[in-house]
């Protein structure tokens, strides 16, 4: 599950996938999935996000996307989220420090991220996971890029086109710069997946700012625990 697939023919469909999401969030163009909402809710809600805040909504250029919890009393949370021990290694628990500079957050973070820098160009949500967790729903708006996209940096091609999207510019002499980049929130699983650990350490290697990288230790399983809005991908395999 967590070996490197790196070259292989689903991390190269899963680049194929990251080139053109996060090319249409830097430009405020629409990604969404069958679950994902849009406009307004319809319906009287009473499962708020917090007292002041009924649901998240930005505009990304061509419309507005809408975050909320469901609102149905009986909802739980999928099966596969609920098993509480898996073997580990490799399913460990994970620290709260991701690394120097790395601030950890959680949901509301990840929302006020949506809205101040997402909407802005300013930011990108990475799903770190393999694709294969990645179809089965992400956070709405993700972008899928796999733990193994920055690792053998001597070797990958993948490495430099992908570092460029992020914003980042490369010179012969001196390496990488990073001082424009976009800020980026990295999730995976929740707290026993080390895939975010290890897209962040992989990062941090190459010299991205830990202050422009905010790690999502909750992952989907604390998107998903408290019913917040899950997008199913459509973009795309082939």
């Amino acid at each position: 599950m967590f070996t490197s697939l790196l070259f292989s023919a689903p991390i190269s469909r899963a680049l194929g996938t990251f080139t053109v999401c996060l090319e249409r969030t830097v430009a405020a163009v629409a990604i969404t999935g069958a679950a994902l909402l849009v406009a307004q809710p319809a319906v009287a809600q009473d499962v708020w996000i917090t007292p002041e805040k009924p649901f998240v909504e930005f505009d990304n250029g061509r419309e507005f996307i809408v975050i909320e919890r469901d609102q149905n009393p009986d909802s739980t949370i999928p099966e596969f989220f609920s098993q509480t021990s898996r073997q580990c290694p490799p399913f460990c628990i994970q620290p709260m420090d991701a690394g120097p500079g790395v601030i950890t957050i959680g949901e509301l973070e990840v929302l006020e991220f949506m809205e101040e820098y997402v909407t802005e160009g300013r930011g990108a949500i990475i799903d770190a996971r393999l694709r294969e967790w990645y179809d089965r729903g992400t956070i709405p708006g993700a972008v899928n890029l796999s733990f193994t996209t920055f690792e053998n940096p001597e070797t990958n091609p993948f490495m430099s086109p992908v570092l460029t999207l992020l914003g980042g510019v490369e010179d012969a002499a001196t390496g990488w710069d990073f001082s424009n980049a976009l800020d980026l929130v990295v999730f995976c699983n929740g707290i026993w997946c080390g895939q975010s650990h290890r897209a962040i350490s992989n990062l941090l290697a190459i010299g991205y700012p830990g202050e422009k990288i905010r790690y999502y230790r909750g992952g989907m399983q604390g998107w998903l625990s408290v019913g917040l809005t899950v997008e199913t991908p459509t973009v795309p395999t082939q």
